[in-house]
């Protein structure tokens, strides 16, 4: 959806009789946000308010929110959503499972695609590759990092890696031909201007991320959070999820 249309249809809404004027804030990983963005006017729909969307990584909301950050919803990794109910920061009863995502290669639109469909491709593919990137603190390091070790070349890779602070940052460096691959979660690299998917990590090294939603212990409108929830999980939204390089559970 264009800025314009999405304008117009936020003015459709906010004067619509019984919407709300209070934003519903909400933590969103980067993950997430392809979907989200895509979905966005039926959230605020189903809301009846405006959403206020911060993104970012889980690591960095879950620093926030430890530091008093107010918000409303979060939607972030199953992880970080069951250890924020265990320390009464969401309310247990609202988690809710959303999606996966794997792990994948992306390159600058337009370049040669190379061979990543099995292990012995990708190990290939990346000793021949220049330089690749991933970000500092993304959710999916872990599984990077493990493929590297499972694969028998992470010191190998050592010289050639570039981490990011952020996943846009990390898109922008191969986008821009600075970095020759970026490695992160599916979902994300669709959604770089001028990066192509190549495709997911194959299975012998891959590794999910699970996503899921939660409602704020002290959020101003709990209900309306759970509404937002409510769509997000319903099968009108199953469709976008796998556009957008997720998987529904």
């Amino acid at each position: 959806m264009s800025p314009s249309t999405y304008s117009a249809a936020l003015f459709l809404l906010v004067t619509a009789p019984g919407f709300g004027q209070t934003p519903i804030h909400i933590l969103a990983s980067n993950g997430v946000k392809g979907v989200v963005e895509k979905l966005r006017p039926q959230m605020e729909s189903a809301a009846g308010h405006p959403l206020a969307i911060q993104y970012g990584t889980t690591a960095s909301f879950r620093q926030k929110i430890a530091a008093g950050e107010p918000f409303d919803l979060v939607l972030l990794t199953t992880e970080a959503v069951d250890d924020l109910a265990k320390d009464g920061k969401i309310s247990a009863a609202s988690r809710t499972a959303l999606a996966r995502c794997g792990v994948g290669v992306g390159i600058r639109k337009g370049a040669a695609k190379p061979d990543i469909s099995t292990p012995a491709a990708l190990k290939q593919t990346l000793l021949n590759a220049k330089s690749i990137t991933y970000v500092t603190k993304g959710a999916s390091r872990h599984t990077i990092e493990a493929a590297l070790a499972h694969l028998g070349i992470a010191d190998q890779m050592k010289a050639k890696t570039k981490l990011a602070p952020a996943s846009g940052e990390a898109g922008e460096s191969v986008a821009k031909g600075r970095v020759e691959l970026l490695i992160t979660l599916v979902s994300e690299i669709v959604t770089v201007p001028g990066v192509e998917l190549v495709g997911p990590l194959p299975s012998e090294v891959q590794g999910y991320i699970h996503f899921a939603a939660g409602v704020g212990a002290k959020a101003e409108n709990a209900e309306a959070a759970s509404k937002v929830i409510a769509f997000l999980s319903s099968s009108a939204a199953a469709p976008t999820y796998k556009s957008s390089g997720l998987e529904v559970h």
